[in-house]
């Protein structure tokens, strides 16, 4: 097991960094079947699942291991890495519990995105998938960078980063600061006032759109309808994606544009792009189209 550089920058690896391995192994309780189908359906509609059969697919900051698993389900031969202990941990029992006899080879390790000479180390990938994770590294164009080596000659990337939001951003990195000052005891009743806020006021906003599709003769559901969809995408469990939303620190964000042109810049080319108009995050999956 290759162990993490120490960062400079060190915002990334203090104590003041969010436990997301803690919360994502309260998060392995509820994985189940479905949530791993539903977590399929989304590496489906981002790659064909039906392509990552025999190809090799990198999990880079794996989190609870999920999307790794969907993976390797899928046909692929999966290397999964994270920087935090408890994710590495939580992965592995992940695999014991539902990968099967069947599955494709799965490789679980501790690594960092920061860690330059560790990622040069895995070799080259058909699929490097890194949702949700650079944007929490403190240092998130490098960890990119350092990623982008990994992806083989007409690979795929895919990245998840913050939508930039400008003071709306800023607001929410308040909110992040606000999360690791407080005690551990606090933590629960704020994250719970925040996904308060956060419920009332999407409420408000899809009461009045489906109120406004009713006096157009149109389908008053549909908003409501949307707002379900969105809560079920991915496999994910609402109470601990929303921990992760308002303790998540670090914490950076891009605007679209920004991504493109970073990745376009260096011999990539956008194959699928998935913008969120709020606080979430945009997809993009990258092909390597210049193989220099």
């Amino acid at each position: 097991m290759t162990a993490p550089a120490t960062v400079p920058n060190g915002d990334a690896l203090t104590s003041g960094r969010f436990a997301f391995g803690r919360n994502w192994s309260r998060f392995l309780a509820t994985i189940n079947e479905p949530r791993i189908t539903a977590a399929g359906d989304s590496l489906g509609k981002l790659l064909g699942a039906s392509e990552l059969k025999g190809q090799r697919f990198l999990d880079a900051g794996c989190g609870s291991g999920l999307f790794s698993l969907a993976a390797s389900r899928a046909g692929a031969e999966v290397v999964s890495f994270d920087y935090d202990p408890d994710c590495v941990a939580c992965t592995s029992e992940l695999r014991r519990r539902f990968s099967g006899g069947e599955a494709a080879p799965w490789r679980i390790e501790r690594g960092s995105l920061l860690d330059e000479s560790y990622l040069r180390s895995l070799g080259t990938f058909d699929v490097v998938y890194c949702w949700g994770v650079a944007h929490h590294t403190g240092a998130m164009w490098q960890a990119i960078d350092n990623l982008l080596p990994a992806v083989a000659p007409h690979g795929r990337i895919v990245l998840a980063i913050y939508n930039d939001q400008q003071y709306i951003s800023r607001l929410w990195s308040g909110i992040k600061r606000t999360y690791q000052r407080l005690p551990g005891f606090l933590r629960p009743l704020y994250v719970a006032a925040i996904g308060s806020a956060t419920f009332f006021k999407r409420l408000a906003v899809t009461c009045l759109a489906s109120l406004l599709r009713l006096v157009t003769f149109r389908n008053p559901l549909v908003p409501f309808l949307n707002w379900l969809r969105e809560t079920q995408a991915r496999g994910m469990h609402g109470w601990y994606d929303l921990v992760d939303w308002v303790g998540g620190w670090p914490f950076e964000v891009a605007k679209p544009e920004e991504i493109f042109r970073h990745l376009r810049d260096r011999g990539f080319t956008l194959r699928e792009l998935v913008t969120c108009p709020g606080h979430g995050c945009n997809e993009f999956v990258f092909e390597r189209t210049d193989p220099v």
